[in-house]
């Protein structure tokens, strides 16, 4: 997801798809534990993913 998407959710919906991502993230780094996850990059994506949305949060909040 890029930043451009990001910035176009509102809050409430930003923080729904964070939990939502965030959970996926668990997930997929659980399931790469028990059995290789054929592209790694995915996980490197999702983690990427994580950071400009937590980041965006962030920024919403101290422009408050």
């Amino acid at each position: 997801m890029k930043i451009t998407e990001i910035r176009e959710l509102t809050t409430a919906e930003l923080q729904e798809r964070l939990d939502t991502e965030v959970a996926n993230y668990t997930n997929m780094k659980f399931n790469h534990h028990v059995s290789p996850v054929e592209d790694n990059s995915q996980i490197k994506k999702l983690r990427r993913t994580i950071a400009r949305m937590k980041g965006e949060l962030r920024q919403r909040e101290l422009n408050k």
